[in-house]
């Protein structure tokens, strides 16, 4: 039982970070232009990531 919340728990972990690491190389991805024509902010962007990911 407590064995099965730990794995589980590990499992979602792991899976928020995967999913969070993706998000930031796309984010990372964009050249300086490319966020000026979507008139975004790359700090920004991070920072929604993580709190959409992590709360």
């Amino acid at each position: 039982m407590i064995l099965d919340s730990l794995l589980s728990r590990a499992r979602s972990s792991i899976a928020k970070r995967k999913n969070y690491n993706r998000l930031v190389a796309e984010i990372d991805s964009f050249s300086s232009r490319d966020l000026a024509d979507m008139r975004a902010d790359r700090s920004e962007m991070l920072y929604q990531v993580h709190k959409q990911i992590y709360g």
